[in-house]
């Protein structure tokens, strides 16, 4: 063994953090395509689109549920609260470790969320919405937290607006379209493939999808962008 292997940095083992975000990216559509088309109209991992639902809503539009997104907008704001605590726990160590937790954590809500659609169809819709929407809110307070620029994981506006403002065409050099135009790439195939199999399959395999996604990052992620 050598004295480089020896020292290796163990933040460095794995895959890297932006890969995984963009993985993350594509199983956020897959969450907004089952909450959406799902669980009627309302999203869990976009709450920028949820308020304004929840405006919809409450002017007595069709199709559009009070209830429904008031309770995706309080578990969002719940995990959220957890995701910070989580962050104020491991944020000052390890990333991959900090990291792994949040992914492991959201792996195990989007599993039970596949075995509650799977085994009872029926009555399951609040159930849903509110272990998508808490498992959104702590992925989305530990990648704010996280702070690898320009992915989110579930906001494509002001990657949008970077992406046009910051671009050669813009005031920038486009150093950064790149990654930006992966994240929306992402989204949008996470977005498409949700819909088909919500339209086609139903709502277990999205999720049990989204399930072994975050699983299988939270084993090989590192703590390095």
């Amino acid at each position: 063994m050598t004295a480089e292997t020896r020292t290796e940095d163990p933040e460095r083992r794995g895959v890297r953090l932006v890969a995984v975000l963009l993985v993350l990216t594509v199983v956020s559509g897959l969450i907004d395509a089952v909450s959406y088309l799902g669980l009627g109209r309302v999203f869990t991992a976009n709450m920028t689109g949820n308020v304004v639902v929840l405006g919809f809503a409450a002017a007595g539009a069709p199709g559009f549920s009070v209830p429904h997104t008031a309770t995706s907008l309080a578990c969002f704001l719940v995990g959220a609260a957890a995701g910070g605590r989580v962050s104020a726990r491991y944020g000052g160590g390890s990333r991959r470790t900090w990291a792994r937790v949040m992914l492991g954590s959201e792996a195990v809500l989007m599993g039970i969320s596949a075995a509650v659609a799977f085994f009872a169809p029926t009555g399951t819709v609040y159930a849903l919405i509110a272990l998508t929407a808490f498992a959104m809110g702590l992925r989305n307070a530990t990648v704010r937290k996280l702070g690898v620029p320009d992915l989110t994981t579930t906001v494509l506006t002001m990657t949008l607006t970077s992406l046009a403002s910051e671009s050669r065409a813009g005031d920038g050099t486009g150093h950064r379209s790149p990654r930006r135009t992966a994240s929306v790439l992402a989204m949008a195939t996470g977005a498409t493939l949700g819909a088909w199999l919500v339209l086609h399959q139903g709502l277990p395999l999205p999720l049990l999808l989204a399930a072994l996604a975050a699983g299988v990052l939270a084993v090989v992620t590192s703590g390095r962008e």
